[in-house]
């Protein structure tokens, strides 16, 4: 796994958990892949993901069952979802909207592009049905 060295790597590897989890890799009450197995999947000392799973583990996104391993928890997609959206309309949407202010980029021209990425996606959904 590449790592960005403008965040943890704990966090970095708590990302790709929780995004496995959206897309259905790890499925709710499902085991997850235990830290050893892990670590060597992402190239890093079992003690990071560690603390990337205890991390998990305090945004109740996952849970432990003593001797068997970790757990994805039930209702961990809302969760997922509730902070990803926190997080983007509390710090990610001003840089956008700066970006969008800067190069003089019309409301209209977004809103027209998110039309059709949602046709796309939803394009996409009918044909994994």
């Amino acid at each position: 796994m590449n790592f960005k060295e403008t965040r943890p790597i704990y966090l970095q590897i708590a990302e790709r958990i929780c995004d496995e989890i959206l897309s259905g890799e790890f499925k709710e009450e499902e085991r997850v892949t235990s830290i050893r197995d892990y670590s060597a999947l992402v190239e890093v000392n079992p003690n990071t993901v560690m603390r990337t799973y205890d991390y998990l583990q305090q945004q109740e996104i996952i849970f432990n069952k003593r001797g068997i391993g970790y757990f994805v928890s039930q209702g961990a997609v809302k969760m997922i979802k509730r902070m990803r959206k926190e997080t983007f309309l509390n710090e990610d949407i001003n840089n956008f909207f700066q970006q969008i202010y800067s190069l003089d980029i019309p409301m209209e021209k977004i809103v027209d592009l998110y039309d059709k990425f949602i046709d796309k996606q939803n394009k996409i959904k009918e044909k994994q049905q």
